[in-house]
């Protein structure tokens, strides 16, 4: 059986100990869950804490995590997925 293929990955500390995360994969197939044919993780938090997320683990589908908040995501393109990601990031670091 064919390997889930690394695509990207970038992480970045803030200077108050914030962690960025992202990790995409391009997966051998599609299936009913991702039929976008991608796998991802995308983290923003404090180690042990995580305050932003974007994933679609098996199960579960794609989805967001904002704070205590756990929401289905539609997903439409990585460079949609990667702005909503950073947009959240800006909005909960800078809040108005």
């Amino acid at each position: 059986m064919a390997k889930a293929e690394l695509i990207f990955r970038d992480k970045y500390i803030y200077v108050d100990g914030a962690i960025r995360e992202m990790i995409i994969w391009k997966l051998p197939e599609t299936d009913a869950e991702r039929p976008h044919g991608l796998k991802y993780s995308l983290f923003y938090g404090y180690p042990g804490s995580r305050l932003i997320g974007y994933d679609n683990e098996l199960g579960k589908g794609d989805h967001r995590h904002y704070q205590d908040r756990e929401e289905v995501y539609n997903f439409s393109s990585v460079e949609q997925l990667v702005t909503d990601f950073e947009t959240d990031i800006i909005q909960l670091r800078n809040p108005k």
